[in-house]
């Protein structure tokens, strides 16, 4: 029996309810400012499927039916695929993003969470709540490749422009595990706030930021020494991040709003009311717009990054995470 729980939270079954009752599925690394979005994929989770919405107009244009509770997303570098995970159903989705059609899905673990996906190799991390691993996957191969052990309940992804490191935002251990991606080893944990979620990678590979759920804040890491550099009070219950135009946008689930702040002396910039229970965010490759995933009010809304206001929104399905990077 599914579901939602007064702080957005899925209960997919009764173990997973008394674990998880903090935040829920969360974000990765910036795009890089290539090539224009057109489309969001967004997770419907309680749904069960996946809603495309044109950018254009903020029209969603499709609903595709996907089981398993979908939450995780991540693109393919060409854009080509998204990678979906379906806790639930413990499966990777391979859906191509070009045709509209589920092109494969496969067992990943026993809680598929976070994904994200390496920029040039074709490989696919996604972090397992239950077994506290990353499964290395071969996403067109339909298999595993790998496992690296990190920290308790792995939530939010995020592999560094390089390739070269992926972050696992370690909720249960109030840690982030940076992890080796030629060696699949884990090289460091850092101590953060309380309970991080969504992890973002800025687009040089330098810093990355968490949502720290449980201590509503923000944690800044430097990745090269694996220190903290930087914590910053956000809104209640924060679970992603997007970075957009020198400035740092906070989902607070609890608070219906994004907190706003500077990210070169990190002090706020503005707080902004938002739809119900924000979650999934993640700015456009020009960093004009971000668009945030509302689970209570069904939407996605774009937010203007320079006059700091909603300027749309698009209806999509039930209980929408867009967790991780949804635009193509």
């Amino acid at each position: 029996m599914r579901q939602r729980s007064h702080n957005g939270v899925v209960i997919l079954a009764a173990a997973l309810s008394a674990a998880v009752v903090l935040g829920c599925w969360p974000a990765a690394s910036e795009p890089a400012a290539t090539h224009p979005f057109t489309e969001a994929l967004v997770t419907n989770q309680t749904g069960d499927s996946l809603s495309i919405v044109s950018l254009a107009d903020m029209k969603s244009v499709a609903e595709i039916a996907i089981s398993g509770n979908p939450a995780g997303i991540a693109m393919s570098s060409d854009r080509k695929y998204a990678f979906i995970t379906s806790p639930e159903s413990k499966e990777l989705v391979v859906f191509d993003a070009d045709t509209r059609q589920v092109a494969k899905r496969f067992k990943v673990g026993e809680g598929p969470l976070g994904v994200a996906a390496h920029p040039s190799n074709g490989l696919v991390y996604v972090a397992d709540w239950y077994v506290h691993k990353i499964s290395v996957v071969d996403p067109l191969g339909g298999k595993v490749v790998a496992q690296v052990a990190v920290g308790d309940s792995p939530s939010g992804l995020a592999v560094t422009p390089d390739g070269k490191f992926l972050l696992s935002a370690d909720r249960d251990s109030d840690a982030v595990s940076i992890i080796d991606t030629a060696t699949n080893t884990r090289v460091k944990s850092v101590p953060v706030g309380k309970r991080p979620f969504g992890i973002t990678i800025d687009a040089e590979g330098r810093r990355a930021y968490t949502a720290n759920v449980a201590s509503d804040d923000v944690s800044i890491i430097d990745i090269a020494t694996g220190i903290v550099v930087g914590t910053v009070p956000v809104g209640h219950r924060p679970y992603a991040v997007a970075l957009a135009r020198g400035r740092a946008f906070v989902t607070n689930q609890y608070g219906s709003s994004l907190s706003v702040f500077d990210l070169g002396n990190l002090e706020p910039v503005k707080t902004i009311e938002i739809g119900d229970h924000p979650e999934g965010i993640m700015a456009d490759a020009t960093g004009a717009n971000v668009y945030v995933a509302c689970w209570f009010d069904n939407v996605v809304m774009r937010v203007d990054t320079d006059k700091l206001a909603v300027t749309g929104e698009a209806a999509v399905g039930d209980g929408p995470r867009a967790f991780g990077l949804f635009l193509r």
